[in-house]
């Protein structure tokens, strides 16, 4: 996995500030206005891979200082997704369960099992199978998990979290803070002659997550 926290101005900052990306998400947020959180590029190359345990996005983010679940994230396929090489898998309609407590697993945060296994039980568990290019929004408080890619086929997907501004966070932790987002047409995207730089985009080390440290030191 690769993250950053700042969408610069190459491809993958013209796609996370295009206006049929953020532009949508503030629609979807209730038009209030968004920044960006972080963009990651999840790679599960063929034959590997781990497994992402059942968690919401705010298990890890309500840590980070954000007071309300009023966040979200955009799903991208790089290479299409299935069953077959590790698609996303979700408990549709788990949202509204408000925030389910996590705990430390490894490296992860994880749900609590018995929340989740009731919530199987009333709720649909769906696999997301999408082709590259496609794109799902999802709320933060949405329980989701994957599994490890077994097949043949590489499983490579853009995400793209927000935040809502009055949502700023009141701590510093490794993740920013509000930062105006500067949207830019959907042209932009296909103009820009900017392949990669890291110019600006302050990328996230690993042990830096302080959402799963601070976790860490009170169990």
């Amino acid at each position: 996995m690769a993250l950053w926290n700042h969408p610069g101005n190459d491809v993958s900052g013209m796609l996370a500030r295009m206006e049929r990306v953020a532009g949508t998400m503030e629609q979807l947020m209730g038009g209030d206005e968004v920044y960006h959180y972080h963009s990651k590029l999840m790679m599960k190359d063929a034959y590997t891979g781990g497994r992402h345990v059942w968690h919401q996005d705010y298990g890890y983010w309500y840590n980070n200082g954000c007071l309300y679940p009023e966040m979200a994230s955009v799903f991208l396929p790089v290479d299409d997704c299935d069953r077959g090489n590790s698609c996303l898998q979700v408990i549709h309609g788990s949202h509204r369960l408000g925030r389910v407590d996590h705990y430390r697993a490894g490296d992860q945060m994880r749900a609590d099992d018995e929340r989740v296994q009731e919530a199987l039980k009333i709720l649909p568990h769906l696999y997301v199978e999408m082709k590259a290019g496609d794109a799902l929004f999802f709320h933060c408080n949405l329980l989701h998990t994957s599994d490890p890619n077994t097949s043949s086929r590489r499983r490579w997907v853009f995400i793209v979290a927000f935040n809502k501004r009055s949502n700023d966070p009141y701590k510093d932790h490794h993740h920013p803070r509000y930062t105006p987002l500067v949207k830019v047409p959907d042209s932009a995207l296909m103009a820009c002659n900017v392949n990669e730089t890291l110019e600006g985009k302050w990328f996230m080390q690993i042990g830096e997550d302080k959402s799963v440290m601070d976790k860490a030191k009170t169990h």
